[in-house]
């Protein structure tokens, strides 16, 4: 079949899905940034009923799948030049997961995903996956909480995925503050981290500076934020000026040489990538558009679209059926991490969010699609350059992501 209708196939895919960590937070708390596919037809799925000549399957809310249902590994790597990095790179680079609450399938599920996609082991026991506290205990961990175990799953799944190589470190918050998941940030650090990946979210507050301070300022180490899933507006932690805020895109298969397509990930009105201008935090120096005088997310995109979503493996809760597909820019954050590690360690005392600025040729300028309505058009629409939706783009290979 041809590339041009594998093409229209995919085009097709269309899904319902939930967030899994529930509610809009209260003041001072985050919501994780996952969103898993409930039902409908997934890229992945019009793509292989294309290829074989059948029609598509479909997702079922609560059966586990035998087998995946979203863009796996290879998929993963090829729509972002990383098939040979990610093959050679990210040995000896520990990135790490920052979630609230415990996931206890944590490594089952892990092993169960890696194995599947023939991926190295990284277990507890070979040194290479490893679980704890936000004050570092192997032991006294938090609480069980199905909807953030699905976000754990997602976050380590996309780590394996990108850097297969690499360590993974899982710090697991004891509750959804932003005090409680900032020290789990500077645990991550203090355990050798130089990549954390932050799938949550919450407003803004007058907060938030202090926020920076205590949990976000980290030179050479290479944080990245979730730009948020409600469309249009500006979320924190990702309007910090000391991370790395991840927008997210809708990844289709085209005819094109690279092979992929994306536009701006906009399912409705409240559904879609978070972009904006912060009200509290300070712009930047490497950021350099000039409709907000404060700091602009994001700064960089890759998939979040639930319809052309990513494959998960999680057995954990009434929501942990097994194989799912999830989307939102919890999906982008931790992709953009492992970018990083495997470009390498940042220079000492650098500044990661500013890398991609230095190097736009480096990256897949999203010029379509938009996250709403907004006065000042780059803040909620993509364009040729730099857009609040996709940043400056996203990943082709690694080039964007050293210094």
């Amino acid at each position: 079949m041809s590339s041009k209708a594998i093409a229209a196939a995919v085009a097709k895919a269309h899904v319902t899905y939930e967030s899994a960590c529930g509610a809009t937070p209260k003041k001072g708390y985050a919501a994780c940034n996952a969103l898993r596919v409930t039902a409908g037809t997934t890229a992945f799925q019009e793509e292989q009923a294309a290829k074989k000549g059948t029609s598509p399957a479909t997702v079922s809310p609560k059966a586990s799948s035998a087998t995946p249902t979203g863009y796996g590994p290879s998929d993963l790597q090829s729509a972002y030049g990383l098939t040979s990095a990610a093959a050679n790179n990210g040995s000896g680079q520990t990135i790490a997961i920052v979630d609230a609450y415990d996931d206890p399938n944590a490594a089952a599920d892990l092993a169960t995903y890696r194995s599947y996609y023939g991926l190295p082991a990284c277990t507890t026991a070979n040194g290479c996956f490893k679980k704890v506290s936000q004050t570092g205990s192997t032991t006294s961990l938090p609480t069980a909480d199905s909807g953030w175990a699905g976000e754990i799953s997602l976050d380590l799944d996309m780590v394996s995925a990108i850097a297969p190589n690499a360590k993974i470190l899982l710090v697991e918050a004891s509750s959804s503050s932003m005090a409680n998941l900032g020290k789990a940030v500077n645990e991550a650090v203090t355990l050798g981290a130089k990549f954390v990946s932050n799938s949550y979210g919450g407003s803004e507050s007058s907060s938030d500076t202090s926020y920076d301070s205590s949990y976000f300022n980290h030179p050479g180490v290479a944080i990245t934020v979730s730009a948020g899933d409600e469309g249009y507006g500006a979320e924190y932690p990702a309007a910090s000026k000391y991370v790395t805020a991840v927008g997210g895109t809708k990844l289709s298969k085209s005819s094109t040489t690279r092979g992929w397509t994306e536009s701006v990930w906009n399912t409705s009105s409240t559904e879609g990538t978070g972009s904006g201008c912060s009200s509290y935090d300070a712009k930047p120096s490497w950021q350099t558009d000039t409709g907000c005088t404060k700091r602009m997310i994001a700064d960089v995109s890759a998939v979040a679209d639930p319809a052309t979503g990513v494959s998960v493996y999680d057995s954990y809760g009434s929501d942990g059926t097994g194989w799912n597909t999830y989307g939102g820019t919890s999906a982008s954050a931790p992709i953009i991490a492992s970018v990083y590690a495997l470009a390498g360690t940042p220079s000492s005392g650098s500044s990661p969010s500013s890398f991609p600025y230095a190097h736009t040729s480096a990256l897949n300028d999203v010029t379509s699609g938009s996250n709403g309505s907004c006065s000042t058009s780059y803040f909620c629409t993509a364009k040729s350059g730099y857009d609040g939706p996709t940043g400056l783009g996203t990943p082709q290979g690694l080039s964007a992501f050293t210094g």
